[in-house]
């Protein structure tokens, strides 16, 4: 019961502090810019990324986001943003929405938590449009044997504090598996190594 209280009424809190700092705001400002035409987003959160669309761009964002707490944290970012924006409470593994029917997905720091990632991945790819693009800037699987051992070694602590959030995914795998084709910059952001091994870019179905 703890447990379950922590992840609904704390752990959104935390997540927008942490996600809303420089380096986050930094990497969302990399990729979300390139949004086009009716966009989904996968796993809106508190709205962190809604001021760096471009209005002239986009003409809707549908946000998919399960935790209602942090549809209460995001009203003043949707009030203030715009661009209509429309909430989805579900998970990303069964998007309700039809076939081929958006133009953009953008998935920031959400991929590390979706419990089937390649599954949910499917479904971003059903829903996008032919021509179509998913954006993204994900954390995850370090290079270095050292530090990946370490992710491994942390995963089972970290993941019960995070919500279950995993260090050690394979970004590029996942996309992959879904049958995306993705080019993608990587490399280290600022903090620990362990924490800090980014992947951003784009991938078309």
């Amino acid at each position: 019961m703890r447990d379950n209280w922590y992840e609904r009424q704390v752990l959104p809190y935390l997540i927008h502090v942490v996600c809303g700092t420089g380096t986050f705001r930094h990497q969302r400002r990399q990729v979300v810019p390139a949004a086009v035409g009716e966009v989904l987003e996968i796993g809106l959160g508190t709205g962190l990324n809604l001021p760096f669309y471009d209005p002239a761009k986009v003409s809707r964002i549908l946000g998919l986001e399960p935790s209602l707490i942090s549809h209460h944290l995001a009203d003043r970012r949707i009030q203030a943003s715009p661009i209509p924006v429309e909430l989805i409470a579900l998970s990303a593994e069964s998007i309700p929405l039809p076939d081929q029917s958006v133009d953009t997905v953008v998935c920031t720091y959400t991929l590390c938590t979706i419990p089937d990632p390649v599954a949910a991945l499917h479904e971003m790819k059903r829903v996008l449009k032919p021509e179509g693009k998913l954006l993204f800037a994900e954390h995850g699987k370090a290079p270095q044997a050292e530090v990946f051992g370490w992710q491994n070694r942390l995963q089972p602590v970290w993941g019960k504090l995070a919500g279950g959030c995993h260090l050690n995914r394979d970004i590029p795998e996942l996309f992959r598996q879904a049958g995306f084709h993705s080019t993608l910059q990587q490399g280290y952001v600022k903090g620990p190594k362990v924490f800090s091994y980014q992947y951003w870019g784009e991938a078309k179905p």
